[in-house]
């Protein structure tokens, strides 16, 4: 018995971590001040134990992408694993985006959901009954954007240190069914943790194909079935820049834009294609209607008119562009994707100080109809598109996030999501709830707004939430733990909706589950 003090002395402080936190290490620390009669574990015992763990993450990297959960980390008793309760469905009313003729069904296609890069759903999100939370390790791979193809099958577009690729997942398991190599990336100074080149955003179209950019200036494309390559488009693009995001217009035309604001189009099955140059940098993605695609630069939002025989730049209006990149955007300028909402309306945030605004513009004309500053002064940016249901629109505070090192020992970004009504040009509420990074979505049918949420934790906590905030009020309906640890971190990533009422949610280890029981 004797013999065996150091290791269970040894194995129930590693126990008493785990379950309190990181910082619970500090309790250790000062037992041992208080010369507390704790045994020392033997050179030998620390040595197994690290045997141990370095055998069990080289089985964790060799098994098969999926087949193992994300690893918790610690923190288990000061973390909640639920708040809050289940709701009833309280559909609110929004508008019909139209489908547009060469995207993937609305709410399937891409990253921000449709052509109008709404980030809503017509369908329902969980609504917190009896919920269940698997997961599935890929690995140091986050998988940002996913699409779902006509067979319900996840398409992602992920990426690690080396660069993006195209992988097939089963949207019951979680594993991966087949993987697509992507050209690798290349030398940049970019953070590799915030270069979007190539590996942010793709499309599925109308004949289950995703759309992608490569990082070799490229517009390929593949079926889903096998990932087969079916066509490839090469595009000019000056040295040192690279493509960024794709949308096709209501014509077929597939138009990119690149980091240096090079905005372009090619016609599939023809020598056709098209430049213009904005002014500045672009960081997000495209919107598009039946007659023009929007693009917002960190200077300027564009309009280029589609619906003619030869596109044109329409408009382009200016806005504060602030003095400084934030801590918690990739550029100085607007974070958001446009957002097409009705009454030929977009949004859009800026980047002014001391207070970002939502501004809405008129999609004819460019003029900015109505300015509504939110979130604390000194502390506003975002790096997400904002949520449009109805006159609504919803945006997420990212402000001091500035990676994945910005949320260790319980830290958390500057807090606030709130709701702005377009139509009042007024803001309605302003929920304290911390979401550093997330995409955050809206499911009409359930009148939830879904966000991924990492609040303070005076532990060192690092627990990670799926949040459901009532679209009406702005208070949490409730919230799951998901995991925790920097492993269930989702850095910029997407929640996505299924049909079926599954939430899905990538991390830069994997993909997170949430579906209400049965």
């Amino acid at each position: 018995m004797r013999a065996l003090r150091p290791w269970l002395a040894g194995l129930g402080l590693i126990a008493f971590i785990w379950l309190i936190g990181p910082l619970g290490l500090l309790g250790v620390v000062a037992l041992v001040l208080l010369r507390a009669h704790i045994p020392r574990p033997s050179i030998k015992a620390v040595g197994v134990v690290a045997v141990l763990c370095m055998a069990l993450t080289v089985v964790a990297l060799t098994r098969a992408p999926g087949s193992l959960s994300i690893p918790p980390g610690a923190g288990w008793l000061t973390s909640s694993s639920y708040d809050g309760r289940a709701v009833r469905a309280n559909p609110v009313p929004t508008f019909a985006q139209p489908q547009h003729p060469h995207l993937a069904a609305n709410g399937k296609s891409s990253m921000h959901n449709d052509g109008w890069a709404t980030d809503a759903y017509s369908w329902a999100g969980p609504v917190g009954k009896d919920v269940e939370v698997t997961s599935a390790l890929y690995g140091i791979l986050e998988c940002a954007t996913v699409a779902f193809d006509s067979h319900g099958q996840i398409v992602g577009l992920c990426g690690d240190i080396s660069g993006p690729s195209l992988h097939l997942i089963s949207p019951e398991t979680l594993r991966i069914l087949k993987t697509r190599g992507l050209p690798r990336r290349m030398p940049s100074n970019q953070s590799r943790l915030k270069d979007l080149c190539g590996g942010a955003y793709f499309y599925l179209d109308e004949h289950d194909q995703a759309v992608v950019a490569t990082t070799d200036a490229r517009i390929a494309v593949f079926e889903t079935k096998g990932l087969t390559q079916v066509a490839s488009y090469p595009v000019s693009v000056p040295k040192g820049d690279c493509l960024i995001a794709l949308m096709p217009d209501w014509q077929g035309r597939i138009w990119y834009a690149t980091r240096h604001g090079q905005v372009g189009w090619v016609a599939p099955g023809t020598s056709k294609h098209g430049e213009f140059q904005v002014k500045g940098t672009i960081a997000n993605s495209l919107a598009v209607d039946s007659k023009a695609l929007y693009v917002v630069s960190d200077h300027e939002m564009v309009r280029v008119r589609t619906d003619g025989p030869r596109p044109r730049l329409d408009w382009s209006t200016s806005y504060d562009r602030g003095t400084e990149n934030k801590v918690g955007q990739l550029s100085q300028g607007s974070g958001t994707t446009p957002t097409l909402i009705g009454g030929n309306k977009l949004a859009i945030t800026d980047n002014a100080s001391p207070r970002m605004r939502v501004l809405v513009l008129d999609r004819r004309t460019g003029k900015v109809t109505c300015k509504v500053p939110v979130f604390a002064r000194g502390s506003s940016a975002t790096e997400n598109s904002l949520v449009g249901v109805g006159d609504w629109v919803f945006v997420e505070n990212n402000e001091g996030y500035a990676g994945p090192w910005s949320t260790l020992l319980g830290q958390a970004a500057s807090p606030g999501i709130a709701r702005v009504d377009t139509k009042a040009c007024k803001l309605s509420w302003t929920a304290q709830v911390s979401a550093p990074t997330s995409v955050p979505k809206a499911s009409a049918a359930t009148g939830l707004l879904y966000v991924y949420e990492k609040q303070p934790n005076l532990w060192g906590v690092n627990a990670w939430y799926l949040t459901a905030i009532d679209m009406r009020t702005g208070k949490r309906a409730f919230r799951v733990r998901t995991g925790i640890g920097t492993l269930f971190n989702n850095h910029y990533a997407a929640i996505s909706l299924a049909p079926d009422g599954s939430a899905y949610i990538a991390t830069l280890a994997g993909m997170i589950k949430v579906k209400d029981g049965s």
